[in-house]
């Protein structure tokens, strides 16, 4: 970039920043929160596929919101042009939302000077060739280590956003989010029949990291192994089974089925299954969840959120108590508590609201070799793929893309078109055994919600769940 990141939405051809300034003061003066969101982007992407190069993309944007809140109303205007013309329709705008209404602003969010990750723009010192030549590379070697290999495709994902939050009275926030990610899938075949295994990683770094062969080459070792494991499938079985979840990635299925259940927004409008529940056993004993935005380079974290409260690590429930919501700060101000620094927004076109950074159940004590050996029947689960999840009743469905049978402590082939049903807080409660293992997923996450997408993260140990239902092909 030819400025410098923080003066890249004022100064000389861009917003002023005094006239800017009382503009966020007049438009919020007599709400009771609110704020202007300054983003600027630049993304770009690579795939791979067939053993050639398919699509290279870059494109970069920048745009601001404008937002004041007043009670439980909210006033939202957005624009990609960063004039004060742009920005003073906006403030007009969302002002009517005040009609009537006398509140006293919310105090700033706290300071932070933490800093989670750097802030090297990953799409700069990385050569262009360099990136297509790691994809060939990758299905250079996924072809050669194994002749049932029959595609491959990779791709490559980079991203570096700066925001800055301007409040009233000149309280400013700034920070500057580097995000990286590679995926690798390998298809193989026997015959007539095909199966396909993925892995990938990521999170808020540089490229330097994957473009090491000792890194990409265990991606793709990865999903060669869950392809040709997948391959060797037997149809699964069908009814109500004990389950036990794999380390790190799994923890999708608890982020899914019950992490969105702990947004504080569900929570207020009493649309969760946990709602009115605090302070009361909603899991069995040793369950602690956590949501925490502050482990370094991670996907899912944040130095500080969207709205500029820094992150935190949220106790969600502990021992199996529910203890607490995650929270942004409208939904914290109207349920008498303080902001978690999970208000989170895809971009500045999208209003902030309670979201998940990187949820983790805490690790036990038992040995996950001990907790197998205690199944008589059951299937082992070690990644999952899509899902579907109702926020009101904890209903869900997942399907696993590499699962196992276990028989008197033995685990056993692996099965295809297993899938998981149950219900979120039901499922807690369930919960026999927890190991001592506690890994995180590799960094691939992205939550959707309301119609958007954030970064997150997931991680868990092995679980012991007893009387799941398991839908099955056979």
């Amino acid at each position: 970039m030819s400025s410098l990141p923080h003066d890249r939405f004022f100064g000389e051809g861009a917003l002023d920043r005094v006239r800017a300034q009382g503009l966020v003061d007049q438009a919020l003066r007599g709400a009771d929160d609110g704020e202007l969101f300054l983003e600027y982007t630049q993304s770009e992407s690579f795939s791979f596929d067939d053993g050639r190069l398919k699509a290279a993309t870059f494109d970069s944007g920048q745009g601001f919101g404008l937002r004041v809140v007043a009670g439980e109303a909210t006033g939202y205007a957005h624009g990609v042009e960063l004039d004060e013309h742009a920005l003073r329709r906006a403030s007009d705008a969302v002002s009517a939302v005040k009609a009537g209404h006398s509140g006293t602003l919310a105090l700033d969010p706290a300071g932070t000077n933490r800093h989670l990750y750097g802030e090297e723009n990953p799409l700069d010192p990385t050569p262009f060739a360099a990136k297509v030549k790691l994809l060939a590379d990758i299905d250079a070697y996924a072809r050669a280590k194994d002749p049932r290999v029959r595609q491959v495709s990779a791709s490559l994902l980079g991203s570096w956003q700066v925001v800055e939050i301007l409040r009233p009275g000149g309280h400013v926030v700034r920070d500057i989010r580097p995000l990286v990610r590679i995926n690798v899938s390998v298809v193989v075949g026997d015959g007539d029949k095909q199966e396909t295994g993925s892995h990938g990683a990521g999170g808020r770094t540089g490229y330097a990291a994957y473009l090491d062969p000792a890194s990409w080459q265990a991606q793709v070792d990865e999903a060669l192994r869950q392809a040709l494991v997948n391959l060797d499938s037997v149809a699964a079985p069908a009814g109500e089974m004990d389950v036990v979840l794999g380390p790190g990635w799994p923890g999708i299925l608890l982020h899914e089925a019950i992490g969105h259940g702990l947004e504080g927004d569900f929570n207020r409008k009493k649309t969760s299954a946990f709602a009115g529940l605090m302070g009361e056993r909603v899991a069995a004993p040793g369950v602690t969840i956590v949501d925490d935005g502050t482990m370094p380079g991670r996907r899912g974290s944040l130095t500080v959120d969207d709205e500029g409260t820094p992150t935190s690590r949220t106790t969600l429930i502990e021992d199996g108590i529910l203890v607490g919501y995650m929270q942004d700060r409208l939904n914290a101000r109207l349920m008498g508590v303080a902001a978690t620094g999970n208000g989170r927004r895809q971009g500045f076109a999208h209003m902030p609201m309670p979201r998940m950074t990187n949820t983790v159940m805490l690790g036990g004590d038992r040995d996950p070799g001990e907790i197998l050996a205690g199944v008589k029947r059951g299937l082992y689960a070690v990644n999952f793929g899509g899902g579907q999840v109702d926020i009101t009743s904890g209903k869900f469905v997942f399907s696993c893309t590499e699962a196992y049978l276990v028989e008197n402590g033995k685990v056993g082939p692996a099965v295809k078109g297993a899938t998981l049903i149950g219900n979120g807080p039901d499922c807690l409660t369930k919960v026999k055994a927890i190991g001592n293992d506690m890994g995180l997923d590799p960094g691939i996450g992205t939550c959707g919600k309301q119609g958007q997408g954030v970064p997150v993260g997931v991680g868990q140990p092995t679980l012991l769940m007893e009387g799941l239902t398991v839908g099955g092909t056979g």
